[in-house]
């Protein structure tokens, strides 16, 4: 019956300095005007950071609905908007309709793009029909479809310059990350882990929509590229580093997906990202680290080789994705200036790394319930340099297929999903979007037929022990791995988060708030109902010499997969139906974009 169960839910279901004069140019330039949002992290940092401060922590509590924008689609709304000069580009779920609106003539619809795609690519969408955005590059937007069709429609009329193919839904393999242009490619990931796909990084050209390079998570050596440069920690990973690490060729079914987001640095021209879950849930099926799922990639853009890989949670045992974003910061620690990369995983550890070699300088648990490791071995002489403590009473390979461990903390869903911090130089602080959230882990055998789910775990969610509310937004000291401070929501916080210059941070909530809080204090200072729960990214932009700030509502992904997909069987939605069922007494569903400015 578990097996049904889970069949039916996957049925139903700037900051950082530019000074490389090979990047793509025009990009770069126009990502550094504040006044427009031009890439779904808004820089290639991934910072979420806005340099207007218009709006800001005295007079953010005035704030007006400017204007609003049906989608005219249900289900969950990830992402958000790019705005381009008097342009706005909005997105859709499936079937992933593109709006261009013209924001200097009463936000007229210039063009409206609206693929047929086949519907039976929606029960092989894991966690909701959701898409995390668009990408501008070379005059086209560049949309990744439920279909994994690449597309690259002309910027101002809409129409297909070219497309990809980027995968094979009928294998599992679908589309709902966001496009990432670096220099004269397009870089797009692909979903699919539940279904045990082998994942892989890809670029195309960005004129002719060309296959460039492909990546993948697991495998030879010539299909992960890698060389003997390539290194993990400070050490080159050797021959064969993959497939060591996987009983016979389970390799080819070993999932890792690279579904989220993108960052690059121009300067030492790499390209970071991460890889998911290695597949299936149950870790008795695949002994080994399974490398590399569950890890840190620093690619070179132009030929896609790896120069440095670390691995967060080798042979995982409770689905810690990998995936969520890494955001550089330029900081200094101890006195020392670093190029830094932060990234807080699903597995409830926030890592700081220096992004020129994956040097490890911290490592530490971003909700205090953290109970599945006692911490990472950062003792440089270790054997167990940089892997994680597990602690045995979290373990479900130890306890074996069939038996159920209760009240491991983060659940599967993580202390942070896909839902992307953001990052102030004013304050050095990141702004996190929590899950407060702990799980039951039964896992059972499964075996493996193409297209089919692959996952083998029964899962239940819940609060941790003694409380009550299921997530927090905190602010985060990415130097000393510590919480600053931290304000609790009822439901987990999946929106992303946006930090701006005028002190003031926005996200939003489950229940459909948009909120503002002070930057140095977490204060709340403004917070307003739109009409369902917030799962997209809050952007912010300039137009007429006036700021806006910009949501899209639209409950659903996997929080919300109960209502998104009308399910009702607590263990259903991989245990998120059951974890999140008081939902629907707040919100219902509903995709609207929703502009807020100060009043004239």
């Amino acid at each position: 019956m578990r097996k049904v169960l889970l069949a039916t839910f996957l049925g139903s279901a700037a900051a950082l300095a530019v000074g490389s004069a090979s990047a793509n140019d025009e990009l770069v330039k126009m990502s550094q005007n504040p006044k427009d949002w031009v890439m779904p992290t808004g820089d290639y940092a991934n910072t979420r950071y806005s340099k207007l401060n218009q709006i800001n922590a005295q007079n953010v509590g005035k704030l007006q609905v400017a204007w609003t924008f049906s989608t005219g689609v249900l289900r969950g709304h990830e992402g958000g908007p790019l705005i381009i000069g008097n342009m706005m580009y909005v997105h859709t779920p499936f079937p992933n309709k593109v709006y261009a609106i013209d924001l200097s003539q009463e936000n007229k619809i210039v063009w409206k793009y609206e693929p047929k795609q086949d519907p039976n690519v929606i029960p092989v969408m894991c966690c909701d029909t959701v898409n995390r955005g668009l990408a501008y590059g070379d005059g086209k937007i560049f949309l990744h479809q439920a279909d994994t069709t690449l597309v690259a429609l002309d910027v101002k009329t809409g129409q297909v310059a070219w497309t990809a193919k980027n995968g094979d839904p009928s294998k599992g393999e679908t589309g709902t990350s966001a496009p990432m242009v670096i220099k004269d490619k397009v870089l797009i990931g692909i979903s699919g882990g539940e279904f045990g796909v082998q994942a892989h990084m890809s670029a195309y050209d960005i004129k002719t929509g060309k296959l460039a390079w492909r990546g993948y998570s697991e495998g030879p050596d010539n299909q992960i590229l890698v060389d003997d440069k390539t290194t993990a920690l400070g050490k080159p990973i050797g021959k064969d580093s993959s497939i060591k690490t996987w009983q016979g060729d389970q390799w080819k079914i070993g999932g890792g997906a690279t579904w989220g987001w993108i960052s690059y640095d121009p300067e030492l021209n790499l390209v970071y990202y991460g890889s998911g879950n290695p597949s299936t849930w149950n870790p008795k099926q695949r002994p080994g680290d399974n490398k590399w799922s569950m890890t840190i990639w620093a690619r070179n853009p132009d030929t896609g080789v790896a120069k440095w890989v670390y691995q967060m949670t080798p042979h995982d045992e409770w689905d810690y994705d990998g995936i969520n974003e890494m955001i550089l910061s330029d900081q200094s620690i101890n006195g020392q200036p670093r190029k830094l990369l932060t990234h807080f995983d699903r597995n409830g550890l926030a890592y700081t790394m220096d992004r020129t070699n994956g040097e490890l300088l911290v490592a530490e648990k971003y909700d205090p319930k953290v109970n599945w490791t006692s911490g990472v071995d950062m003792d440089k002489n270790s054997p167990t340099y940089g892997r994680p403590k597990v602690l045995d009473a979290a373990s479900t390979d130890k306890a074996g297929e069939d038996h159920n461990v209760k009240g491991i903390c983060p659940a599967a869903l993580g202390t942070k999903d896909e839902q992307p911090a953001a990052y102030s130089p004013d304050t050095q602080l990141f702004y996190v979007p929590t899950n407060h959230v702990c799980m039951d882990y039964e896992p059972f055998k499964v075996s493996y037929t193409a297209g089919q789910p692959y996952v083998g775990a029964t899962l239940s969610m819940y609060p941790p022990q003694g409380e009550t509310h299921m997530g927090n937004f905190i602010a985060w000291d990415g130097k000393t791995g510590k919480i600053v401070w931290s304000n609790k929501e009822q439901f987990s916080v999946w929106s992303g988060a946006l930090a701006t210059a005028g002190g003031v941070v926005f996200y939003g909530t489950l229940e459909g708030y948009l909120k503002a809080v002070d930057a140095k204090t977490g204060k709340e200072l403004y917070k307003f109902k739109t009409p369902s729960g917030i799962i997209g990214n809050v952007t912010t932009y300039e137009n007429g010499g006036k700021q806006y700030v910009a949501v899209l509502s639209g409950v659903g992904g996997w929080a919300g997969i109960g209502l998104a997909a009308g399910l009702t069987d607590p263990t259903a939605g991989l245990g998120a139906v059951g974890g999140y069922a008081a939902l629907s007494n707040y919100t219902a569903l509903g995709g609207t974009l929703t502009v807020f400015s100060l009043p004239n």
